[in-house]
């Protein structure tokens, strides 16, 4: 009882109250210290989300769907499973990711300089390109394309086949209808508001040089039979077939591509297992399961490839 009525006297009082005050300056300095620190951080925090706003609209403008209809931006799980498939097809893992991770800068590189844009998603592209090279036989640098667009995939791939040291001489057959066609879809202006056209397809092929400038185009469907005459003249190292995807038109093409490919070549089968084109498979399919000279060696992305004996 003493001591509680020692600390509660009117004397007690008076003496501690200094010590009180002293610690309730010390327990208000630091909390408005700490409120000063958190302001601090609150402006920082503003301004690192404003920072980053600014370089995602950057980003977008370079890369996202603005200017083309479609997004270029990368994601690490599909572009970790890109490498290991290429790698798969070609047996060595450090080229794989080289040539990928140069295929985008490059792919970013003509869809910027580029007329209107190269068909299919970023990963499909920078898988074909990517791996072309690699696949190539070193004999035989005749590539053709069947169906092209805007003519900026061979572009690339003339870009991509010089990088090794080849001399590539590209052939491209397609009808130049102004639109993409393709049958089941309807027809429609392309996404980049540019038209399909062959003064298109040449305007992106002088980014390659003097290889993009010599290329031979040859308009008509790659069916018919003058199509076909005109530019089976010579034996090709690399065939991408993009042309019609319904099975019918793809098997046609696997056909011709029999009697064309040089031994060693590469065949390529754009859109392979996107299920918006079952017709690919059905036909590819249907074609190795006849008489052929084509082995299949495997599928990057939405691609499958072919070795011709």
């Amino acid at each position: 009882m003493k001591s509680r009525s020692l600390l509660t006297s009117p004397a007690s009082r008076r003496l501690l109250r200094p010590v009180a005050e002293l610690i309730d300056q010390r327990i208000e300095r630091r909390l408005r210290a700490a409120a000063a620190r958190d302001a601090a951080e609150r402006e920082r925090l503003r301004d690192a989300v404003e920072l980053m706003k600014q370089h995602q609209l950057t980003l977008d403008l370079l890369l996202g769907s603005r200017a083309r209809g479609l997004s270029r931006i990368v994601h690490q799980g599909p572009l970790d499973r890109l490498q290991s498939e290429v790698a798969d097809l070609v047996g060595d893992r450090d080229a794989a990711v080289r040539n990928v991770a140069t295929a985008f800068r490059l792919l970013v590189a003509l869809e910027s300089l580029g007329v209107g844009r190269i068909a299919g998603g970023t990963m499909n592209i920078c898988g074909k390109l990517g791996t072309i090279p690699l696949l190539a036989p070193p004999d035989n640098d005749e590539i053709l394309e069947i169906g092209t667009l805007y003519g900026m995939f061979s572009t690339g791939l003339i870009r991509m086949m010089e990088r090794d040291g080849r001399s590539p001489s590209v052939t491209i057959v397609d009808p130049f209808a102004g639109v993409q066609l393709q049958p089941g879809t309807p027809e429609r202006p392309d996404p980049t508001g540019a038209p399909v056209d062959e003064h298109a397809v040449r305007t992106n092929l002088a980014l390659a040089g003097p290889a993009g400038a010599a290329a031979r185009i040859q308009r008509g469907f790659s069916e018919d039979p003058e199509t076909r005459a005109a530019v089976s003249d010579r034996s090709y190292g690399v065939i991408v077939v993009d042309g019609d995807h319904s099975a019918e038109g793809v098997l046609a093409d696997l056909q011709w591509a029999e009697r064309i490919a040089a031994p060693g070549a590469v065949i390529v089968l754009d859109d392979y297992g996107d299920p918006k084109w079952p017709g690919i498979k059905e036909a590819l399919d249907k074609h190795l399961g006849g008489e052929t000279r084509f082995t299949y060696l495997g599928k990057a992305a939405l691609s499958a490839y072919l070795r011709a004996a």
